[in-house]
């Protein structure tokens, strides 16, 4: 699904670039350009940004075992 009209960016686009280490609006407006021109996606953007890290941590802590 397109999240971003004015630049063409995809919400798998965002899920991957948090995947590779985008952890902030920041991080994605100089990745993928989103939420600069016309700003509707700021907030879709936003939320994606904060499940795809939310998911990534779950992930991440669910690989270890206590000893």
């Amino acid at each position: 699904m397109y999240v971003c009209l004015c630049k063409g960016v995809s919400d798998k686009q965002i899920r991957n670039a948090v995947a590779e280490g985008a952890c902030s609006m920041r991080d994605l407006r100089n990745t993928l350009d989103v939420a600069n021109q016309c700003g509707k996606c700021a907030r879709d953007c936003k939320s994606l940004l904060n499940e795809s890290v939310m998911a990534a941590a779950n992930a991440f802590n669910g690989q270890f075992v206590a000893a």
